[in-house]
């Protein structure tokens, strides 16, 4: 079971404090499955949640990183109006609360989760080449044992400096 603790402030996000979502033996050895419901808002910022009764309306964030099955194939029965599952391995717990966030959170953002997964995502890549930045020093060695050429690059990563050798 993954349960929101604390949640943002505000009518919309607060709502989700205390939630659950639980996940239950699937048919399959060592998989849990659970139920997809979606969270949604009305104009009054009151929260319900919608069972998902086609792919079309599960995002695509959760269709490409989760294994999805109808409710009959992940637990052998049938049930009205349960129609789609996910499956996680037993013991995946960041699996299990990023579906809770997905399903549940990410749906209630005014931003759709694939573009603030890009945004996110972008975001990192630009992070991470401002924490490394590399200088070619414009200095060419010489190895005197086989004749090959070298440049010297300065590099700074974070709180760190060293020096590397590329073959030209």
């Amino acid at each position: 079971m993954v349960k929101a603790v604390k949640c943002p402030a505000g009518l919309r996000f607060a709502q989700l404090e205390g939630n659950t979502m639980l996940f239950q033996p699937s048919q399959r050895e060592g998989w849990l499955y659970d139920i997809i419901s979606l969270s949604r808002a009305d104009e009054n910022d009151r929260i319900s949640r919608k069972v998902a009764d086609s792919l079309d309306v599960v995002p695509t964030v959760i269709r490409q990183n989760f294994e999805i099955r109808s409710y009959q194939e992940a637990t052998g029965k049938t049930a009205p109006g349960k129609h789609w599952v996910t499956l996680t391995k037993a013991g995946d717990e960041k699996a299990m609360i990023a579906l809770f966030l997905l399903e549940r959170a990410w749906m209630l953002s005014t931003i759709p989760p694939e573009e603030k997964l890009k945004a996110l995502q972008q975001q990192e890549r630009l992070e991470s080449k401002e924490r490394k930045r590399e200088i070619d020093t414009g200095h060419t060695l010489t190895c005197p044992v086989c004749g090959d050429k070298f440049r010297l690059r300065h590099i700074e990563k974070e709180t760190t400096v060293k020096h590397a050798l590329k073959k030209t």
